[in-house]
């Protein structure tokens, strides 16, 4: 009897870490992404601290390093033409989440962009 009621116990806590484990939420962890305009004419993308050239579908969390106001960051590419990060009046940190999807995106500082203050990546 106490072998059964022993058993039982153990089958029943057994149980309960089986519906914990399955009830728990997914991770959820979003990659960073590092935008920086400025100083002078530059603009980067970086992951890690290396430069974007490919990534795959998802959310990003972009943080844009906007170092003087008379740049911008800007988006285009597939769900997100011409996308307004930062503008020219801003100069500071900002953070947005994004979702790319497959193709060509490119990033640039609009006021500049055909001086050569841009740059692209793929998603695959």
């Amino acid at each position: 009897m106490i072998r059964r009621l022993l058993l039982i116990a153990i089958a029943g806590a057994a149980g309960i870490a089986l519906v914990s484990a399955l009830s728990a939420p997914a991770s959820t962890t979003v990659t960073t992404l590092i935008g920086t305009t400025g100083p002078e004419s530059v603009i980067t993308l970086k992951k890690a601290g290396k430069r974007v050239t490919r990534l795959k579908p998802g959310k990003y969390r972009l943080t844009v390093r906007d170092r003087e106001r008379v740049h911008d960051f800007h988006m285009r590419g597939p769900g997100m033409n011409n996308r307004m990060i930062t503008d020219s009046f801003f100069q500071g940190t900002k953070t947005v989440i994004i979702t790319l999807k497959r193709g060509r995106y490119t990033y640039y500082c609009d006021p500049h962009e055909f001086a050569g203050m841009k740059g692209s990546f793929t998603v695959k």
